[in-house]
């Protein structure tokens, strides 16, 4: 029960801090970076890297793979 309490007391406290950062009046930083140009470069970077490690975890698997068929 005690555990409990605490859980909700800090799930209470997160989402009061969250709505908190909400509330900025700076511009959003998304339509800073479209008017630049500069997130497509950003989301060119973002999707080289999960290429990237899309490819890696793929040769990793073939690796695994034939090490398993060899025992």
């Amino acid at each position: 029960m005690r555990n409990s309490v605490y859980y909700l007391l800090l799930l209470l406290a997160g989402i009061i801090s969250g709505t908190n950062t909400f509330a900025q009046s700076n511009p959003v930083p998304e339509t800073v970076m479209r008017s630049n140009g500069k997130i497509y470069v950003v989301l060119a970077i973002c999707i080289t890297i999960l290429v990237g490690f899309f490819i890696y975890l793929l040769s990793i698997d073939k690796k695994i793979a034939k090490i398993e068929d060899k025992q």
